[in-house]
């Protein structure tokens, strides 16, 4: 297992909440696989007082019997206490306790009452106590409508939410080997992302192609089916929803297209859409120069890489990918793995423009599209400055023609200094497999051309 990586702020607020003289209640969620659960029990090393319960889905009375079992350890004449969890946390406030419930939702499923158990512990028992409660759940919606929505009984009561996310690409990659290049890097990101587990997955002593064929493609292998468990966790009624990101991960992105590949009614589809965003599992997308509110060109992504890899490939053809063996990765996924990288490179491009102009002050970075027209990469600026940029994941070189094109399509981009006066635009080119000679010479006599390689972006993201 590798060793803890990142999360230094969320370990550093956990370490002030616990160190505390006051009653304290903090909420740690986000999907499943991201390390809440080890992030708390790093958190907890050499606390002496620390009480932690994994719940399982078990009726309420096996729960109390376990979760007493649990405390003992930490405090043990809490086995003469009737097993009854007001009577419990009481006990464990006294002795100012640090109170762990990991998967929280599955108590909650068993006694719908105990948040508002502990709103009235918190409210009118524990004014005396330093005791720490930690709430911990994967079920996204479960933990925001029983710790964080308004009409929660636990609304307003939190000192501290840990909304956990992936782990950034910088940190993403101490999980691959050291001599790993950057080009490896990108194609382990756009398949795995920032999920800890998937990332943990990996061999180091095997190629990226062998690691997807290992965990992704064989029948039983460890993420086969970890995007359709972690969606029927959230999803009752999956079908349309399933439907809906498989249409997303073959590139109909707008509610139109989406409407139109599902057959799903389009004044039905908002709700759908409003869900999935909520799960974390879609996120909408407008041109940098719009407001997200006002925008009517928004387009849909899937957020997770190992999602949009799983619907892309897997979902629907599952028999497929059993029928090649170990050659489904070479045969079906290799031809078409760059053109599958491409939107996760754009993505690292436009984060890694922040540290490539640095001296430029840019105040906001996105893409940018309109009708046949498409920028990859645009920052905006404060000033007069607009920086726009081409990336191209492919094997051959980028030549000059991607400057051309780039020049054509910021002619259509419609975007001001804020101050007024006449805009200048510096221009930015990205690309996997180097450059030609055309495009180098060409940038070699221009001051509003840059270059940057492969190995320039991830070397940025590092910074």
């Amino acid at each position: 297992m590798t060793d803890f990586v990142n999360r230094s702020e969320e370990l550093d607020r956990l370490h002030s909440l616990f160190d505390s003289e006051n009653a304290d209640l903090a909420v740690v969620y986000g999907r499943r696989r991201l390390g809440k659960t080890r992030l708390v029990k790093k958190a907890l090393e050499g606390r002496e007082n620390a009480v932690f319960y994994q719940a399982r889905q078990k009726t309420r009375e096996l729960q109390l019997e376990q979760f007493v079992e649990a405390a003992a350890d930490t405090v043990p004449g809490i086995e003469d206490i009737r097993p009854d969890w007001e009577r419990l946390f009481r006990y464990l406030a006294d002795q100012n306790a640090i109170v762990v419930l990991d998967e929280f939702p599955y108590l909650i499923e068993q006694d719908e009452s105990l948040p508002s158990v502990l709103q009235a512990l918190f409210d009118h028992e524990f004014d005396e106590s330093g005791t720490t409660f930690v709430l911990v759940g994967s079920s996204i919606s479960m933990m925001e409508e029983a710790t964080l929505l308004g009409d929660s009984p636990l609304y307003g009561r939190t000192s501290l939410t840990h909304d956990i996310r992936e782990l950034s690409f910088d940190a993403a990659t101490e999980f691959l080997p050291d001599d790993a290049t950057a080009d490896e890097a990108v194609r382990a990101w756009s398949v795995f992302g920032g999920v800890p587990y998937y990332l943990e997955e990996l061999d180091a002593d095997r190629s990226l192609g062998e690691n997807i064929q290992q965990t992704v493609l064989t029948r039983h292998g460890s993420l086969r089916n970890e995007p359709e468990h972690v969606l029927r966790m959230e999803l009752t009624e999956p079908t349309r929803y399933f439907s809906i990101l498989e249409a997303i991960a073959g590139g109909a992105t707008g509610r139109n297209e989406i409407a139109g590949v599902t057959g799903i009614d389009y004044n039905q589809l908002s709700t759908y859409l409003d869900r999935l965003s909520r799960l974390r599992l879609i996120e909408r997308h407008v041109p940098v120069t719009e407001k997200p509110e006002r925008s009517k060109r928004s387009q849909y992504r899937l957020r997770d890489p190992l999602f949009r890899f799983w619907f892309r490939f897997l979902y629907g053809s599952s028999d497929r990918y059993d029928q090649f063996g170990d050659e489904a990765y070479e045969r079906l996924v290799e031809p078409e793995l760059a053109d599958f990288v491409a939107p996760a490179f754009e993505q690292l491009c436009c984060e890694a423009l922040w540290t490539l102009y640095d001296e430029t002050p840019i105040v906001d970075i996105g893409q940018w599209w309109y009708q046949d027209h498409e920028i990859d990469v645009v920052g905006l600026t404060d000033e007069n400055t607009l920086v726009v940029g081409e990336c191209k994941y492919q094997e051959s070189p980028l030549d000059y023609s991607a400057l051309a094109s780039l020049e054509t399509h910021v002619e259509e981009l419609r975007w001001q200094p804020s101050g007024g006066g006449k805009r200048t635009v510096e221009y930015a080119l990205f690309s996997r497999s180097g450059f030609t000679d055309s495009i180098r010479e060409a940038a070699a006599d221009r001051d509003d051309v840059r270059l940057y390689t492969i190995d320039d972006i991830v070397a940025a993201l590092g910074e």
